[in-house]
Protein backbone atom coordinates (compact mmCIF):
# COMPACT_ATOMS: atom_id res chain seq x y z
CA UNK A 1 0.00 0.00 0.00
CA UNK A 2 1.29 3.36 -1.04
CA UNK A 3 2.07 5.73 2.30
CA UNK A 4 -0.88 8.06 2.63
CA UNK A 5 -0.02 11.99 3.06
CA UNK A 6 -1.91 14.01 5.90
CA UNK A 7 -2.51 14.42 9.65
CA UNK A 8 -3.23 11.46 11.84
CA UNK A 9 -6.77 11.99 12.61
CA UNK A 10 -8.83 10.92 15.79
CA UNK A 11 -12.91 10.58 14.66
CA UNK A 12 -15.18 10.02 17.62
CA UNK A 13 -18.33 8.26 17.07
CA UNK A 14 -19.11 7.43 21.13
CA UNK A 15 -22.51 5.40 20.45
CA UNK A 16 -24.68 2.47 19.63
CA UNK A 17 -23.67 -0.15 15.94
CA UNK A 18 -26.15 1.92 13.72
CA UNK A 19 -24.77 5.16 14.98
CA UNK A 20 -21.17 3.87 14.07
CA UNK A 21 -22.41 2.62 10.63
CA UNK A 22 -24.17 5.66 9.14
CA UNK A 23 -20.74 7.46 10.45
CA UNK A 24 -19.02 5.60 7.30
CA UNK A 25 -19.14 8.41 4.47
CA UNK A 26 -17.59 10.86 7.01
CA UNK A 27 -15.05 8.60 7.33
CA UNK A 28 -14.23 7.63 4.03
CA UNK A 29 -13.59 11.60 3.54
CA UNK A 30 -11.52 11.64 6.86
CA UNK A 31 -9.32 8.81 5.31
CA UNK A 32 -9.05 10.79 1.60
CA UNK A 33 -7.32 13.50 3.56
CA UNK A 34 -5.45 11.63 6.44
CA UNK A 35 -2.30 9.40 6.81
CA UNK A 36 -3.67 7.86 9.41
CA UNK A 37 -7.43 7.27 11.30
CA UNK A 38 -8.49 6.14 14.72
CA UNK A 39 -11.78 5.75 15.48
CA UNK A 40 -12.54 5.80 19.01
CA UNK A 41 -16.17 4.53 20.05
CA UNK A 42 -18.20 2.74 22.63
CA UNK A 43 -18.56 -0.68 23.26
CA UNK A 44 -21.72 -1.13 21.37
CA UNK A 45 -20.38 1.01 18.08
CA UNK A 46 -16.81 -1.07 18.11
CA UNK A 47 -17.71 -4.24 16.19
CA UNK A 48 -19.25 -1.28 13.72
CA UNK A 49 -16.35 0.63 13.32
CA UNK A 50 -14.43 -2.49 12.33
CA UNK A 51 -15.86 -2.53 9.53
CA UNK A 52 -15.79 0.55 8.33
CA UNK A 53 -13.31 1.67 5.15
CA UNK A 54 -10.86 3.77 5.72
CA UNK A 55 -10.18 3.05 9.87
CA UNK A 56 -6.71 1.85 10.45
CA UNK A 57 -7.68 1.26 14.03
CA UNK A 58 -10.15 1.29 16.12
CA UNK A 59 -10.34 2.21 20.13
CA UNK A 60 -12.41 1.72 22.34
CA UNK A 61 -13.39 3.85 24.96
CA UNK A 62 -16.79 3.81 27.20
CA UNK A 63 -17.74 7.56 27.55
CA UNK A 64 -19.67 7.90 31.35
CA UNK A 65 -22.62 9.99 29.86
CA UNK A 66 -23.16 7.68 26.88
CA UNK A 67 -23.15 4.16 28.33
CA UNK A 68 -26.15 2.48 29.96
CA UNK A 69 -24.59 1.71 33.13
CA UNK A 70 -21.81 4.93 33.45
CA UNK A 71 -18.72 5.15 35.70
CA UNK A 72 -17.56 7.52 38.02
CA UNK A 73 -15.88 10.24 36.33
CA UNK A 74 -12.58 11.00 38.17
CA UNK A 75 -8.50 11.16 37.75
CA UNK A 76 -8.76 7.56 36.59
CA UNK A 77 -10.96 8.37 33.69
CA UNK A 78 -8.80 11.08 32.99
CA UNK A 79 -5.54 9.22 32.68
CA UNK A 80 -7.02 6.59 30.61
CA UNK A 81 -8.32 8.99 28.02
CA UNK A 82 -5.03 11.04 28.00
CA UNK A 83 -3.27 7.69 27.32
CA UNK A 84 -5.06 6.30 24.76
CA UNK A 85 -4.84 9.65 22.77
CA UNK A 86 -1.13 9.60 23.60
CA UNK A 87 -1.12 6.43 21.72
CA UNK A 88 -2.63 7.32 19.01
CA UNK A 89 -0.83 10.61 18.52
CA UNK A 90 -3.81 12.94 16.47
CA UNK A 91 -3.00 15.74 14.77
CA UNK A 92 -6.58 16.48 15.35
CA UNK A 93 -10.29 15.18 15.83
CA UNK A 94 -13.76 15.17 14.49
CA UNK A 95 -16.40 14.59 16.79
CA UNK A 96 -19.52 13.32 15.06
CA UNK A 97 -22.63 13.52 17.07
CA UNK A 98 -25.98 13.50 16.48
CA UNK A 99 -28.67 16.27 16.86
CA UNK A 100 -29.51 15.65 20.27
CA UNK A 101 -25.83 15.58 21.30
CA UNK A 102 -23.32 17.52 22.57
CA UNK A 103 -18.98 17.38 21.46
CA UNK A 104 -18.60 19.46 24.42
CA UNK A 105 -17.54 17.00 27.06
CA UNK A 106 -15.70 15.02 24.64
CA UNK A 107 -13.95 18.33 23.00
CA UNK A 108 -13.13 19.11 26.38
CA UNK A 109 -11.35 15.41 27.36
CA UNK A 110 -9.45 15.78 23.86
CA UNK A 111 -8.43 19.20 25.33
CA UNK A 112 -6.62 18.09 28.22
CA UNK A 113 -5.20 15.11 26.15
CA UNK A 114 -3.26 17.47 23.95
CA UNK A 115 -5.10 17.50 20.84
CA UNK A 116 -4.59 20.70 19.29
CA UNK A 117 -7.71 20.79 17.00
CA UNK A 118 -10.90 19.69 17.54
CA UNK A 119 -13.95 20.14 14.94
CA UNK A 120 -17.78 19.36 15.79
CA UNK A 121 -21.48 20.28 15.80
CA UNK A 122 -22.95 22.13 18.86
CA UNK A 123 -25.94 24.22 19.64
CA UNK A 124 -24.07 25.49 22.55
CA UNK A 125 -21.33 28.08 22.72
CA UNK A 126 -18.00 25.96 22.58
CA UNK A 127 -15.74 28.62 23.96
CA UNK A 128 -12.19 27.48 23.21
CA UNK A 129 -13.65 23.40 22.73
CA UNK A 130 -14.11 24.12 19.36
CA UNK A 131 -11.48 25.11 16.29
CA UNK A 132 -14.26 24.70 13.88
CA UNK A 133 -17.79 24.67 14.87
CA UNK A 134 -20.85 23.76 13.03
CA UNK A 135 -24.29 25.27 14.43
CA UNK A 136 -26.97 23.19 13.83
CA UNK A 137 -29.95 25.13 12.51
CA UNK A 138 -27.61 27.45 10.81
CA UNK A 139 -24.44 26.06 9.50
CA UNK A 140 -26.25 22.59 9.26
CA UNK A 141 -29.64 22.03 8.68
CA UNK A 142 -31.57 19.60 11.42
CA UNK A 143 -33.66 17.78 8.81
CA UNK A 144 -30.17 15.91 7.12
CA UNK A 145 -30.57 11.86 6.99
CA UNK A 146 -27.82 11.65 9.65
CA UNK A 147 -24.73 10.15 7.03
CA UNK A 148 -25.33 13.27 5.55
CA UNK A 149 -24.83 15.51 9.01
CA UNK A 150 -21.75 13.42 9.57
CA UNK A 151 -20.32 13.69 6.78
CA UNK A 152 -20.59 17.76 6.83
CA UNK A 153 -19.40 17.81 10.29
CA UNK A 154 -16.06 16.02 8.43
CA UNK A 155 -16.40 18.72 5.02
CA UNK A 156 -15.90 21.64 7.77
CA UNK A 157 -12.65 19.80 9.21
CA UNK A 158 -11.31 20.31 5.99
CA UNK A 159 -12.01 16.60 4.62
CA UNK A 160 -13.95 15.74 1.39
CA UNK A 161 -14.75 12.11 -0.38
CA UNK A 162 -12.43 11.06 -2.92
CA UNK A 163 -13.75 11.39 -6.45
CA UNK A 164 -16.39 8.93 -7.53
CA UNK A 165 -17.53 8.19 -3.67
CA UNK A 166 -21.23 8.84 -3.82
CA UNK A 167 -21.31 8.87 -0.15
CA UNK A 168 -23.83 5.66 0.65
CA UNK A 169 -23.27 3.20 3.51
CA UNK A 170 -20.71 0.88 3.02
CA UNK A 171 -18.64 -1.97 4.91
CA UNK A 172 -16.01 -4.06 4.37
CA UNK A 173 -17.12 -7.45 2.76
CA UNK A 174 -14.41 -10.40 4.02
CA UNK A 175 -16.67 -12.46 5.65
CA UNK A 176 -18.87 -15.81 4.08
CA UNK A 177 -22.29 -16.83 5.14
CA UNK A 178 -22.97 -19.44 7.47
CA UNK A 179 -23.55 -22.83 5.64
CA UNK A 180 -26.92 -22.60 6.54
CA UNK A 181 -27.84 -19.86 4.42
CA UNK A 182 -24.74 -20.18 1.41
CA UNK A 183 -26.90 -23.03 -0.31
CA UNK A 184 -30.58 -21.65 0.22
CA UNK A 185 -30.10 -19.42 -2.98
CA UNK A 186 -33.16 -17.26 -2.51
CA UNK A 187 -34.23 -15.80 0.66
CA UNK A 188 -35.63 -13.50 2.76
CA UNK A 189 -34.08 -12.15 6.01
CA UNK A 190 -36.53 -11.06 9.00
CA UNK A 191 -34.74 -9.32 11.56
CA UNK A 192 -37.36 -8.92 14.27
CA UNK A 193 -35.21 -7.47 17.98
CA UNK A 194 -34.92 -3.88 18.56
CA UNK A 195 -32.62 -1.61 20.69
CA UNK A 196 -35.86 -0.94 22.61
CA UNK A 197 -39.19 -1.52 22.75
CA UNK A 198 -40.92 1.45 21.27
CA UNK A 199 -39.15 0.66 17.80
CA UNK A 200 -40.20 -3.33 17.95
CA UNK A 201 -43.03 -4.42 15.68
CA UNK A 202 -44.97 -7.46 17.58
CA UNK A 203 -43.42 -10.75 18.00
CA UNK A 204 -46.35 -12.46 16.49
CA UNK A 205 -46.58 -10.26 13.77
CA UNK A 206 -42.99 -11.59 12.53
CA UNK A 207 -44.08 -15.22 13.32
CA UNK A 208 -47.02 -14.72 10.89
CA UNK A 209 -45.03 -13.21 8.56
CA UNK A 210 -42.40 -15.67 9.07
CA UNK A 211 -45.30 -18.47 8.01
CA UNK A 212 -47.15 -16.13 5.15
CA UNK A 213 -43.09 -16.36 3.23
CA UNK A 214 -43.28 -20.20 4.22
CA UNK A 215 -46.61 -20.75 2.48
CA UNK A 216 -45.53 -18.66 -0.71
CA UNK A 217 -42.34 -20.95 -0.63
CA UNK A 218 -39.96 -18.70 0.58
CA UNK A 219 -37.11 -19.38 2.54
CA UNK A 220 -36.30 -16.87 5.25
CA UNK A 221 -33.44 -16.38 7.59
CA UNK A 222 -34.06 -15.08 11.24
CA UNK A 223 -31.09 -12.99 12.31
CA UNK A 224 -30.79 -11.54 16.12
CA UNK A 225 -28.44 -10.71 18.59
CA UNK A 226 -27.04 -13.55 21.17
CA UNK A 227 -29.71 -11.35 23.76
CA UNK A 228 -32.66 -11.86 20.58
CA UNK A 229 -32.27 -15.89 20.60
CA UNK A 230 -35.66 -16.12 22.63
CA UNK A 231 -37.26 -13.82 20.49
CA UNK A 232 -35.51 -15.05 17.14
CA UNK A 233 -36.25 -18.82 18.13
CA UNK A 234 -40.06 -18.21 18.28
CA UNK A 235 -40.35 -15.99 15.03
CA UNK A 236 -38.73 -18.87 13.40
CA UNK A 237 -40.51 -21.79 14.38
CA UNK A 238 -39.96 -24.74 12.53
CA UNK A 239 -40.50 -23.39 9.30
CA UNK A 240 -37.26 -20.46 9.02
CA UNK A 241 -33.35 -20.59 9.65
CA UNK A 242 -32.58 -18.62 12.94
CA UNK A 243 -29.40 -17.64 13.11
CA UNK A 244 -30.09 -15.63 16.39
CA UNK A 245 -27.13 -15.05 18.12
CA UNK A 246 -24.78 -17.04 15.97
CA UNK A 247 -23.19 -14.75 13.54
CA UNK A 248 -20.41 -12.44 13.71
CA UNK A 249 -21.47 -8.76 12.41
CA UNK A 250 -19.47 -9.33 9.24
CA UNK A 251 -21.33 -12.68 8.69
CA UNK A 252 -24.77 -11.03 9.88
CA UNK A 253 -23.39 -8.38 6.77
CA UNK A 254 -22.81 -11.20 4.22
CA UNK A 255 -26.09 -12.83 5.08
CA UNK A 256 -28.05 -9.50 4.60
CA UNK A 257 -26.13 -8.55 1.37
CA UNK A 258 -27.55 -12.28 -0.86
CA UNK A 259 -31.37 -11.69 0.84
CA UNK A 260 -33.71 -10.80 -1.85
CA UNK A 261 -35.35 -8.38 0.64
CA UNK A 262 -34.77 -7.75 4.64
CA UNK A 263 -37.70 -6.51 6.81
CA UNK A 264 -35.71 -4.88 9.66
CA UNK A 265 -37.43 -2.21 12.16
CA UNK A 266 -34.76 0.88 13.26
CA UNK A 267 -31.81 -0.78 14.57
CA UNK A 268 -28.51 -1.21 13.84
CA UNK A 269 -28.61 -4.33 11.43
CA UNK A 270 -30.87 -1.66 9.48
CA UNK A 271 -27.89 0.43 8.63
CA UNK A 272 -25.84 -2.73 7.98
CA UNK A 273 -28.45 -3.82 5.36
CA UNK A 274 -28.42 -0.17 3.70
CA UNK A 275 -24.62 -0.47 3.54
CA UNK A 276 -24.38 -3.74 1.40
CA UNK A 277 -27.05 -2.44 -0.63
CA UNK A 278 -29.91 -4.36 -0.14
CA UNK A 279 -33.80 -3.96 -0.79
CA UNK A 280 -34.98 -3.04 2.92
CA UNK A 281 -38.62 -3.40 4.38
CA UNK A 282 -38.26 -0.36 7.24
CA UNK A 283 -40.61 -1.28 10.07
CA UNK A 284 -40.15 2.62 11.28
CA UNK A 285 -41.32 3.76 14.39
CA UNK A 286 -41.52 7.45 14.61
CA UNK A 287 -40.16 8.52 17.75
CA UNK A 288 -37.40 9.35 16.23
CA UNK A 289 -37.80 10.93 12.86
CA UNK A 290 -37.63 8.89 9.73
CA UNK A 291 -35.73 11.95 7.79
CA UNK A 292 -32.51 11.58 9.78
CA UNK A 293 -32.71 7.36 10.54
CA UNK A 294 -34.47 5.84 8.17
CA UNK A 295 -32.05 3.33 6.35
CA UNK A 296 -29.94 5.44 3.65
CA UNK A 297 -30.64 3.01 0.61
CA UNK A 298 -31.93 3.76 -2.69
CA UNK A 299 -34.48 0.90 -1.97
CA UNK A 300 -36.16 1.24 0.80
CA UNK A 301 -39.93 0.77 1.77
CA UNK A 302 -41.14 2.49 4.70
CA UNK A 303 -43.90 1.17 6.76
CA UNK A 304 -45.37 3.00 9.95
CA UNK A 305 -47.41 5.59 10.93
CA UNK A 306 -44.97 8.53 10.98
CA UNK A 307 -47.75 10.74 12.08
CA UNK A 308 -48.60 8.54 15.25
CA UNK A 309 -48.85 10.62 18.23
CA UNK A 310 -45.56 9.05 19.86
CA UNK A 311 -43.94 10.91 16.93
CA UNK A 312 -40.58 12.74 17.76
CA UNK A 313 -40.76 11.86 21.45
CA UNK A 314 -37.68 9.34 22.02
CA UNK A 315 -39.59 7.08 24.01
CA UNK A 316 -37.85 3.92 24.86
CA UNK A 317 -41.45 2.24 25.91
CA UNK A 318 -44.32 2.81 24.01
CA UNK A 319 -45.83 6.26 25.31
CA UNK A 320 -49.09 5.26 23.70
CA UNK A 321 -51.68 2.40 24.55
CA UNK A 322 -51.79 -0.48 21.33
CA UNK A 323 -48.05 0.68 20.15
CA UNK A 324 -50.61 2.12 17.30
CA UNK A 325 -47.68 3.27 14.90
CA UNK A 326 -46.39 -0.53 14.09
CA UNK A 327 -49.12 -2.64 14.90
CA UNK A 328 -51.35 -1.30 12.85
CA UNK A 329 -48.99 -2.45 9.59
CA UNK A 330 -49.98 -5.94 9.01
CA UNK A 331 -47.99 -8.78 7.27
CA UNK A 332 -49.76 -8.14 3.69
CA UNK A 333 -48.29 -4.63 3.81
CA UNK A 334 -44.99 -6.21 4.30
CA UNK A 335 -46.01 -8.58 1.78
CA UNK A 336 -47.14 -5.76 -1.09
CA UNK A 337 -43.46 -3.64 0.23
CA UNK A 338 -41.58 -6.81 -0.77
CA UNK A 339 -43.32 -6.85 -3.77
CA UNK A 340 -42.83 -3.07 -4.59
CA UNK A 341 -39.50 -3.06 -3.61
CA UNK A 342 -38.55 -6.26 -6.57
CA UNK A 343 -40.46 -4.32 -8.77
CA UNK A 344 -38.04 -1.18 -8.44
CA UNK A 345 -35.03 -3.08 -8.35
CA UNK A 346 -36.00 -4.62 -11.87
CA UNK A 347 -35.80 -1.17 -13.39
CA UNK A 348 -32.35 -0.18 -11.73
CA UNK A 349 -28.95 -1.64 -11.97
CA UNK A 350 -29.40 -3.86 -8.77
CA UNK A 351 -25.20 -4.06 -9.39
CA UNK A 352 -24.51 -0.13 -9.04
CA UNK A 353 -26.62 -0.64 -5.52
CA UNK A 354 -24.00 -3.07 -4.49
CA UNK A 355 -20.62 -1.09 -6.05
CA UNK A 356 -18.77 -0.63 -2.64
CA UNK A 357 -16.22 2.15 -2.48
CA UNK A 358 -12.15 1.45 -2.60
CA UNK A 359 -12.01 -1.13 0.71
CA UNK A 360 -15.53 -2.29 0.72
CA UNK A 361 -15.56 -4.89 -1.40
Amino acid sequence: MPTRSGPRVLVVRLDSFGDVLVAGPAVRAVAAGASHVTMLCGPQGAPAAELLPGVDRVRVWAAPWVTETPGPIDDTLLDTFRALVAAERPDQAVVLTSFHQSPLPVALLLRLAGVGRVSGASVDHPGSLLDVRLRPGEDLPEDVPEPERALRIAEAAGFRLPPGDAGRLAVRRDADPPPSVAGLGRYVVVHPGASVPARAWPADRHRDLVAAYARRGTPVVVTGSPGERALTAVVAGTTAVDLGGRTTPAELAAVLADAEVVVVGNTGPAHLAAAVGVPIVSLFAPVVPATKWAPYAPLVELLGDQAAPCRLSRARECPVPGHPCLSTVRVEDVLDAHERLLLRASRMDRSSLRRAPDGAA
